[in-house]
């Protein structure tokens, strides 16, 4: 499972965003739906890997939340509240949020837990530098995009009165085609993180060589 801890960065200057966060995220599959945690803070349990890489997205392109995501065990039941929840996902969350917090330059989301969580990681960073970069232009094209579709971005010309030239161009400067070819990767390394097949080598590790008879 995932538990997901999402922290205000400069609460203190600005206002409250987390209701705006709630309404953001309420499309978000989740088994335990998001809620204000305390303060500024939001925390929600996820059990979709693909579900995690969309939220922790919707949060890095708002640039206003440090996301902290844990792997891990849940207690059972469910609670109707993440503030009811506990389980080892949580300490991670707020290990990984914490940790967010300080990554500088980076997109500020981090991941903890089991092996495989480095890498999972460092794709949802790459990923979210990509997001993070885009401009209020590109994003007004994006939006309109259906990933996979063929004739998309000729429609989203039509639509917005702009040359399909210019929406390609905006597709290449944003690597927004890159970004929906590695959204699955990064899922592929949550749930890996989250139940490693058993006859995987831990992550960040080569296979021990095979011994000649």
């Amino acid at each position: 499972m995932f538990a997901l801890t999402i922290d205000q960065a400069a609460s203190r200057r600005n206002p409250d965003l987390v209701p705006e966060l709630l309404r953001l995220l309420r499309h978000v599959p989740a088994t335990v739906g998001f809620e204000r945690s305390v303060g500024d803070e939001a925390q929600g349990v996820l059990e979709s890997p693909d579900a995690v890489v969309e939220a922790v997205l919707l949060c890095l392109r708002q640039g206003h939340w440090y996301v902290g995501v844990g792997i891990g065990d849940i207690e059972r039941p469910y609670p109707v509240s993440p503030r009811e929840a506990r389980g080892s996902a949580f300490v991670a969350a707020r290990t990984a949020v914490e940790r967010a917090k300080k990554t500088g330059e980076r997109a500020p989301v981090a991941v903890e837990g089991p092996p495989g969580s480095a890498e999972a990681e460092a794709v949802l960073a790459l990923l979210g530098r990509s997001v993070l970069n885009r401009s209020t232009a590109e994003w007004r094209i994006l939006d309109r995009l259906e990933p996979g579709r063929r004739g998309s971005q000729t429609a989203v010309a039509r639509e917005l009165g702009i040359t399909p030239q210019a929406v390609s161009k905006a597709v290449a400067r944003s690597a927004w085609v890159e970004e929906w070819a590695a959204r699955p990767a990064a899922a592929l390394l949550l749930s890996w993180a989250d139940s490693p097949p058993a006859d995987s080598p831990p992550a960040g590790r080569e296979p021990a060589p095979r011994q000649e008879d």
